[in-house]
C-alpha cells in the first residue's frame, strides 16, 4: 500500500508524511525530489508549471506507485492538485489510499512566507488554489490541526480502512 498524502505547498504535506512513515515503519517519497531541474527553476522563477512540465514528472512517481502495489507501504507526499494528475498517479487503485491535507490560503500562505528552505515561492500559490480539485475518494483533513492529531487520524483511518465490514 502507499498513502498519497497531497495538497497545495505549504500545507504540511512534507511534514505529516515523514511522521506518518515513521510511525509505519514505512518508507517515505517527497515528489518535489522526483522533479527535473527545470521544473525547479521554473517554480523557483515564479512561473507556474504546465501540464507538460508535469506529465514527465507525474509518470516517474507513477512508477514509484506501482512498485508499492506488491511490496512494503510507503508514504509519498505530492501536490497531485487536479484530478487528472491524480488518475496519472493511481488513484482508484487498490493499493493507494489518499489524504488530502486542505486549508485556507491565509494559513497556508503564512507557512510558505515562514519556509526559507524550499525552491517554490509564495508568489505561486494562488495558481496552486486555481489548479486544487479537492473531490477524491479519500480523507481530507484540515491543516489547522497539529501535525500529531493529524497523523493520528490517518493511522485510524487506515485501520478503518483495512477491517473488514460487518456484512463481509
Amino acid at each position: 500500500m502507499i498513502i498519497i498524502v497531497w495538497g497545495v505547498a505549504g500545507s504540511g504535506k512534507t511534514t505529516i508524511g515523514k511522521a506518518l512513515a515513521a510511525k509505519m515503519s514505512c518508507c517515505f517519497f517527497d515528489a518535489d525530489d522526483y522533479h527535473p531541474t527545470a521544473n525547479i527553476e521554473k517554480m523557483s522563477g515564479g512561473q507556474p508549471l504546465t501540464d507538460a512540465d508535469r506529465l514527465p514528472w507525474l509518470n516517474k512517481l507513477r512508477e514509484l506507485v506501482d512498485a508499492h502495489e506488491d511490496s512494503t507501504d510507503a508514504v509519498l507526499a505530492c501536490s497531485a492538485l487536479r484530478a487528472s494528475y491524480r488518475g496519472i498517479l493511481g488513484f482508484g487503485l487498490p493499493h493507494v489510499r489518499s489524504v488530502l491535507l486542505d486549508g485556507s490560503k491565509t494559513i497556508v500562505a503564512s507557512r510558505l512566507l515562514a519556509r526559507t528552505d524550499h525552491f517554490m515561492p509564495s508568489a505561486l500559490l494562488d495558481s496552486q488554489f486555481e489548479l486544487l480539485d479537492r473531490e477524491h475518494d479519500g480523507l481530507t483533513l484540515s491543516v489547522e490541526q497539529a501535525p500529531e492529531d493529524l497523523v493520528q487520524a490517518i493511522t485510524q483511518w487506515l485501520e478503518n480502512q483495512s477491517r473488514p465490514h460487518p456484512s463481509e
